[in-house]
């Protein structure tokens, strides 16, 4: 066993730039609303709090995708140093259309359940669930996918 990479996903440029626009217009906009044309006091801090909200993340998604995952022979990792999850540890993957998944990603299961991280637009994890994807080309998740299906299933050999 190596510590070779093997595959890579990563956000390309355009559409790390697309959407984190889309989230800093959405709350730029909706600050715009809220102090230009001041609703009730209920209405206002909603629009205040998700306008707030969506530019937080805007900037939250813009610092997660500099980042890459990468596969190896024993593990999925962030470029940023965190392991992902370990090959051993994983029990299914799930790309299906119906599959509560990140957008041209997929799903992963692991036998541990690992604490609550979520990089925006890159990948997240909830307990035993991981889901890759977001603002990655498609191509580069399924390939990422199919090579750990083939892993999954050699192992189970």
């Amino acid at each position: 066993m190596t510590d070779e990479v093997l595959v890579t996903v990563e956000a390309s440029g355009l559409r790390r730039v697309m959407g984190v626009s889309m989230l800093a217009v959405i709350g730029a906009t909706l600050l715009y609303v809220a102090v230009a044309t001041p609703p009730s006091m209920g209405w206002l801090v909603f629009l205040l709090v998700v306008g707030l909200g969506a530019l937080w993340l805007a900037v939250r998604m813009w610092q997660a995708t500099e980042h890459q995952i990468e596969l190896t022979e024993r593990e999925l990792r962030c470029t940023d140093g965190t392991v992902i999850a370990r090959v051993e540890d994983i029990q299914t993957i799930d790309r299906g259309f119906f599959a509560f998944k990140p957008s041209n990603g997929f799903l992963i299961r692991t036998a541990t359940p690992g604490s609550r991280i979520w990089m925006p637009g890159l990948w997240w994890r909830a307990g035993r669930r991981i889901g890759i994807g977001g603002v990655t080309p498609g191509s580069h998740s399924k390939a990422m996918s199919e090579i750990l299906a083939a892993m999954i299933a050699q192992r189970s050999l």
